[in-house]
This record gives C-alpha cells, sequence and structure tokens, in this order.
C-alpha cells in the first residue's frame, strides 16, 4: 500500500506473516511550551501507525530549527517531550535529521509493524455499520484562540490533554473487538476524513451534528470567527461530497472541517459491537467516545450531516 491510494501510511509486506508501516508528520508549533509541543508532536506522528492497526517499534526525529535565532535549550525541550512520548508508546527512537531553517518544525519519521492480514484501511466500511470517534473535536479552533488570548484555562488544558493522548489504547481495542476500516482525524478535518474513507466506493456515511464531542467553547469561538486558515481550504476541497441538513448551524462545517492536531480516531464497525467498544473505551479513560453516526448504502460517496 502507498501512492495509489490515500491510506494513513505505507505499507510493505516482508513476509507472509510480517508487514512494516512507514509514516512521517512534521510541523510548526501548536503550543507555547517546547516540551508539551514535543509531545503533541510525537504523538501525531505515531498517529497514523495506529489507525492502521499497527504497533510502531521505532522512530527518527525531524527538525527544522533556527540556530541563530532561537536558543538551543528550546530545541533540547522539544526533544525530551518528544522522547518522553515515544517511551510511553514503547518506541525506540534511532536518530534523526536536522536543518537550519527560518521556521521551527518538528515530527517524526515512524514504523511500524503489522500482520499483513490485519491492516486497517480507509476503505471497507460497510451499509449499516456505525462511526465512533475516540477524541472530542477543535483542536484548530482552540489553537487559533489560544494564540489571540481568548481561551480559559480549562479549555487550554482540555486542549492539550486531547493532543497529547496517544491513539495507542483505542487502536488496540478496536483491533480486539473487529472493525471495518478507520482513519484518524487530522489535517483534512473530520469531514475531509470521512469523504477519503468513501470516496470512489459504494457507500456513503450519515454524520449526526449533536453526537460529536467537542472540546470545551470550540462552538463559541467557531461563532466568534476564531477559525484557522486550514479549515477553509478544507471545506472549498470537500464540499461538493457533503451535504448540511437544513436544521444544522453554518457553523457545524467549521467544526467538522477544523484542522486537528493528533486527533482521534474515527473507526466503522457493525453496530452490534459499537456498545462493546465504547464500553471498553470509557473504562480506559477514552470518556469522550461517541457513536457519531452511520454508514449508509445511499448516498454513495457522499457525508450527509443531519
Amino acid at each position: 500500500m502507498g501512492l495509489e491510494r490515500a491510506d494513513d501510511a505505507g505499507v510493505y509486506r516482508l513476509r507472509d506473516d510480517l508487514a512494516i508501516i512507514q509514516t512521517i508528520d512534521y510541523f510548526t508549533p501548536i503550543v507555547d511550551d517546547p516540551y508539551t509541543f514535543g509531545q503533541v508532536a510525537a504523538a501525531n506522528a505515531l498517529s497514523d501507525v495506529y489507525a492502521m492497526g499497527g504497533r510502531p517499534i521505532t522512530a527518527m526525529n525531524v527538525v527544522c530549527f533556527p540556530r541563530d535565532s532561537m536558543d538551543i535549550a528550546v530545541l533540547k525541550d522539544i526533544l525530551k517531550g518528544g522522547l518522553a512520548k515515544l517511551h510511553e508508546a514503547g518506541v525506540v527512537l534511532l536518530g534523526g535529521h536536522s536543518v537550519d531553517d527560518l521556521e521551527l518544525k518538528y515530527g517524526l519519521s515512524v514504523t511500524g509493524v503489522v500482520h499483513p492480514d490485519r491492516v486497517i484501511t480507509k476503505a471497507g466500511a460497510r451499509a449499516g455499520d456505525v462511526l465512533v470517534l475516540t477524541k472530542p473535536l477543535g483542536t484548530g479552533i482552540i489553537g487559533t484562540a489560544v494564540k489571540a488570548g481568548l481561551a480559559d484555562q480549562e479549555t487550554v488544558d482540555r486542549f492539550i490533554t486531547a493532543m497529547v493522548t496517544l491513539n495507542r489504547e483505542a487502536s488496540e481495542l478496536m483491533q480486539e473487538i473487529g472493525v471495518s476500516a478507520a482513519t484518524d482525524v487530522t489535517g483534512f478535518g473530520l469531514l475531509g476524513h470521512l469523504c477519503e474513507m468513501v470516496a470512489g466506493g459504494n457507500v456513503g456515511m450519515e454524520v449526526e451534528w449533536a453526537r460529536v464531542p467537542l472540546l470545551p467553547q470550540v462552538a463559541e469561538h467557531a461563532a466568534m470567527g476564531l477559525i484557522p486558515a486550514g479549515t477553509y481550504r478544507n471545506r472549498d476541497f470537500r464540499l461538493g461530497m457533503v451535504e448540511l441538513a437544513a436544521q444544522v448551524p453554518q457553523v457545524a462545517l467549521e467544526i467538522l472541517f477544523d484542522p486537528q492536531t493528533s486527533g482521534g480516531l474515527v473507526i466503522s464497525l457493525p453496530a452490534d459491537r459499537a456498545g462493546a467498544l465504547l464500553e471498553r473505551l470509557h473504562r480506559a479513560g477514552h470518556g469522550q467516545s461517541a457513536v457519531i453516526g452511520r454508514v449508509v448504502a445511499r448516498p454513495r460517496a457522499r457525508v450527509v450531516v443531519t
């Protein structure tokens, strides 16, 4: 699996019972604290392996750092944060690469392992499945509010907690339960990633707006216009595949297209397994995990928000 489809990572079969998963992700700081930024970036980079049902085993740092304008202590704290998150995930840091750049960026390339017959992809959702989202939405909007100095401390704390939480447990639980398809919700927003799951396929999806879990103050900040630019790019690219029911407020589009950093997994699975998955997720501390919609036979290759 690689360039022929928009999956979360590349997969290469080594032998009949073993394949490797490879991915890379890095970005500019979303929080002010360097250590926390390192944690968020590492959790985000690991997420693609978890989304495909794999176990990350090694990683390499990717660093762009303005050495002439920023204290090297900042970089040290970023790397410490990333390493702490890798240790939590049981992943070995093998090294990395750095370049002198005008803008700070950090992330990791990650290698994971998976049985070739157990790879979970974006394709495979079946009519009658339900959709489970494991983390609340809104990191892009809250990040914009933080930059504007308008987010309260409780919101900031919840925002950071969501981003540094690994998708490891959610991935392990969905593998135990058995699912049809999954992806992680990141830069294209929830609707963007759902569109990827149905594009060119034989099913569509319905999302119940009222059931989508949100971080605190997301709706209020979105109504104030604190929308990251990536939201509009996401919306313009995929809006032709989305239908918004008349009763759904227009601000829902901004929230559902909000680009996420280290977002949760969105999982398609048979309806009779959803209760067991949610129970285990909640017991594991993922208290805002929720059923947010369903997979439908019609309309094909579209996402309807009700």
